[in-house]
Formats: structure tokens, C-alpha cells, sequence
């Protein structure tokens, strides 16, 4: 069984990593079973964040702001992981990010994990929600505020340490870590024509939109690009110098 391992969680502006960001990330360094050290932060993703967004995490514009960008931590991350496997509910949702993050600053972030959710599968009855929230309560483990990255990375934490107790002796397979496979591709910056072509398509459509361009990658320029003109056609006429001041 693993009892050396980082509990990490993490808070994002939606639920797929090739189209989203990172907002807060917590990482809890666990060594035979007791937490010794944690990294934690919220992070800018250099875009509004979404009314749900704001209600279930309870994280506002205000809040990340002045917080570091990605590209500014990710290295920290990483270092602060090492070489422990990764522990969380799901686990695969948080290394998604995490690994393109690290993948897009050139760096390499291959990883074992522990998922949470895989193994309430195996020991919770079927008609019990496998959620953390009521895993941690099918299994009396105490949980602060839901859906902020610390709070969460602690309550899975404490979820395996039960579950271990519980079933580890018969079931010590059920424990160990696996190597967590997710492909990255490193993102490229949209191109200068890009931006200004999307930036004239954005003005000729009179749309706002609450990322900023210069923070997006090549792929994501071309998406929504591709999105406008399919919803509201192809520029009219020529964005005149003028009009783009």
C-alpha cells in the first residue's frame, strides 16, 4: 500500500483541461500518512470567471487578479510534487491540468496516482453517491469548505487514510499507485495575423468576450474564430484603423 504520496486538488474556470484554466491549485506532501509540508495558491487564468464558477468555489475576479500566472508557478509545482505519486478524488481531472501546464512550460511531468473515486467504486455500496463530499461522510471523515483546492486535497486525504484502515489489509492491491496516462501536445502562441483577425471579426460583431486574447493559445484563437463565423458569419466589411482605436 502507498502512504507517501501528494494530495493535490485543484480549482478551474471549467472541466476540460484543453479548453480551460487553472484558478487555485493545493498540494499537500504526505509522508507515511501525515501531511509534513503544502503548496498553495490561486492562480490567474487571464479570464473572467463564469457565474457558476463563482458560486461553487466561492472564487471571484477579485480574488485572482493579483495572483501569479501559470507560467509563473507551474515549475514550483512541479519541483514541490517530486517524484510522490499523485492522491485525489478523480485524480486524472487535476493531473490533466496540471500536466499541461507543466508541458506547455517544457516541462516533464510523468506521474503515478491514487484515485479516490476509483476506490470508493470498489468498496461503497452502489446506491451511495461517490462524490467526495459524501464519500467523506459515508466514511465519517470531517470536511471544511467544499470545492476550494486545500479543503478538498485534505478531505481526500483523510478519505484514503480511512478507506486504508478500513479495507487496506484485505484488499492491499486496491491501493497502490498507477501510472496516470493523459497526452499533452505543448500549445503554440496564436500568430500576429491571428490575433488581428480575431480582434476585427470580435469588432465587426460588436461581441465582448472575457479572455484576453494575448493569453490564448494558437488553438483556442482558431476555435473561436471558427465559433464566431459559424454563429454570426464572416466579416461584412474591413475593420478600418480607425474603428479598431
Amino acid at each position: 500500500m502507498t502512504n507517501s504520496y501528494i494530495a493535490l486538488d485543484l480549482e478551474t474556470t471549467g472541466l476540460e483541461a484543453r479548453l480551460e484554466k487553472i484558478t487555485e491549485i493545493a498540494a499537500l506532501r504526505v509522508v507515511d500518512g501525515r501531511v509534513e509540508e503544502r503548496f498553495v495558491t490561486l492562480v490567474n487564468p487571464m479570464r473572467q470567471l463564469g457565474e457558476r464558477i463563482r458560486e461553487l468555489t466561492g472564487i471571484t475576479d477579485d480574488m485572482v487578479k493579483d495572483a501569479p500566472v501559470i507560467e509563473d508557478i507551474i515549475g514550483d509545482a512541479v519541483r514541490f510534487c517530486g517524484n510522490l505519486p499523485l492522491l485525489g478524488h478523480n485524480i486524472l481531472f487535476d493531473y490533466a491540468f496540471l500536466k499541461r501546464a507543466a508541458v506547455n512550460s517544457g516541462l516533464d511531468f510523468e506521474r503515478e496516482g491514487i484515485d479516490t473515486l476509483g476506490i470508493c467504486r470498489l468498496f461503497m455500496p452502489a446506491d451511495v453517491k461517490r462524490n467526495l463530499t459524501c464519500a467523506c461522510s459515508f466514511y465519517e471523515v470531517s470536511q471544511s469548505t467544499a470545492h476550494r483546492a486545500q479543503a478538498d486535497a485534505e478531505a481526500a486525504h483523510g478519505l484514503y487514510q480511512a478507506m486504508m484502515v478500513r479495507h487496506g489489509r484485505e484488499h492491499p492491491e486496491a491501493f497502490a499507485a498507477k501510472p496516470l496516462i493523459y497526452k499533452a501536445k505543448r500549445e503554440q502562441p496564436p500568430t500576429k495575423r491571428q490575433k488581428e483577425y480575431l480582434h476585427d471579426l470580435l469588432k465587426c460583431h460588436r461581441i465582448d468576450i472575457a479572455v484576453q486574447i494575448d493569453a490564448m493559445s494558437r488553438g483556442e484563437v482558431s476555435r473561436m474564430i471558427d465559433n464566431i463565423i459559424s454563429r454570426y458569419g464572416r466579416m461584412t466589411r474591413r475593420i478600418s484603423g480607425e474603428q479598431k482605436d
